[in-house]
């Protein structure tokens, strides 16, 4: 077993894998390692939510803040307007400024969980349009266009694969953006580190040498790896779209299920990014799910943690009761009306209005069966439930007193299967 005593931070974010590249690894490690230091990491309001894409950042941002360093998490309210060429094809559709504005203010809410905004090494929230709005195109090609060689702007990846296709003077310009946001962090705040995702190198090292070139420094960077599942597709994404930090965008429920359906492939990679268990427990952890898979502890102790981290542990628990519940394992009657519905509304939720329909009829006008012939053989089978009862009469219909929280009923078919029914 390691020894806890002699693992310094960088030791264990090598050891997770969260660093990719870096300005100098060796000045990185004294940095890091030494003492507090400032950082920032930015977020540009390109949609009304964060999601789970930025957890990588902002986890990392916690995990440095614990070790003792001051974050600055920058909401992009000026960059969130020229927005990032990078990863794209072609040129982003602009935003109207009141709706940028608004995103900002929910992401810079958003933000506000994962750190601590007291003690010595309290977080700062900050805009960059509080220094970007101001500034005259006068004084930004002179103070900050003058450092910047076109040759080299145009050798970056980000601008190199959009020559052909097209390059607005607008997204050319936003690394000068990004850099000067590091210059003017390190004048107002000595910020001496930025990180970011890897795909964010060309733009962080533009900052680097910006500072250095204004005379000021020395100043780091290092990248995070993007994050891939392991058949190719995006993390984050599902069949219904990204999985959003908000809970009126992705329910708390759905939060956690995306992290206990995560591939076997994967989760130990999401163990070592996204937990903060230690290194022991990651690694029995991962035994565990090598040896016994089917059990999916991994999945279920990640799930609840990073669900924990973003909803917080109310909502966590009821995920979790929800997920035992729905296959018999647990009573549905501890659910609030918000977890069921989210829940249900996964499987396929069913509206009813007036008098409720026989439990034969309920089975088939949600897909559980195909006919009322397969309804009432379920039934003889003791296959058939209803809120985790199971239905033996086939001629069976649903007391009032029987909806959940006054509206819902959970129907399954055998142990996996379930749809779900709100009156309304």
């Amino acid at each position: 077993m390691q020894d806890n005593r002699s693992v310094t931070l960088v030791d264990d974010m090598q050891w997770r894998g969260l660093i990719q590249d870096s300005t100098d690894p060796d000045e990185l490690r004294k940095h890091l390692d030494g003492g507090s230091i400032t950082f920032y990491v930015g977020f540009d309001p390109t949609a009304p939510s964060l999601h789970v894409g930025n957890l990588m950042q902002v986890v990392t941002a916690r995990r440095l803040q614990l070790a003792g360093h001051k974050p600055l998490l920058l909401v992009g309210g000026a960059t969130g307007q020229i927005g990032d060429p990078g990863g794209r094809s072609s040129e982003r559709q602009l935003n109207p400024r009141e709706v940028t504005a608004g995103w900002v203010l929910r992401i810079r809410d958003q933000l506000a969980p994962f750190v601590d905004y007291e003690g010595a090494n309290a977080a700062t929230l900050v805009n960059n349009l509080d220094w970007t709005g101001e500034l005259s195109v006068i004084d930004f090609l002179r103070d900050v266009g003058k450092h910047f060689p076109v040759n080299k702007m145009l050798a970056r990846d980000v601008v190199r694969n959009r020559l052909e296709s097209g390059i607005s003077f607008t997204e050319f310009s936003y690394q000068l953006l990004q850099a000067n946001d590091f210059y003017e962090l390190h004048q107002r705040h000595a910020c001496t580190l930025q990180f970011g995702g890897s795909d964010q190198w060309g733009n962080i090292t533009a900052g680097v040498d910006f500072v250095r070139r204004r005379g000021g420094g020395p100043v780091h960077a290092f990248t995070t790896p993007l994050v891939l599942k392991a058949d190719g597709t995006k993390f984050g994404k599902t069949a219904g779209g990204a999985t959003w930090l908000d809970p009126t965008m992705t329910s708390p429920y759905a939060f956690y299920q995306f992290w206990v359906n995560a591939d076997d492939r994967d989760v130990s990679k999401y163990l070592r990014y996204f937990s903060f268990k230690p290194r022991e427990e990651i690694e029995e952890l991962e035994k565990a799910t090598a040896e016994r898979p089917q059990a999916r502890l991994a999945q279920r102790e990640l799930a609840y943690e990073i669900t924990a981290l973003v909803h917080g542990e109310d909502e966590a628990k009821q995920a979790v009761t929800a997920s035992q519940a729905l296959f018999g394992r647990g009573s549905l009657a501890e659910l609030s009306a918000d977890t069921l519905r989210a829940a249900l509304s996964e499987a396929g939720l069913m509206e009813v209005r007036g008098e409720l329909p026989p439990v034969t009829a309920l089975l088939q006008q949600t897909g559980l069966v195909k006919s009322g012939g397969e309804a009432r053989r379920t039934i003889a089978e003791g296959g058939a439930y209803v809120n985790n009862e199971r239905v033996t009469d086939p001629e069976a219909t649903v007391p009032e007193t029987a909806l959940l929280q006054g509206r819902f009923l959970v129907l399954r078919k055998g142990k996996r299967t379930f749809a779900g029914v709100e009156r309304v």
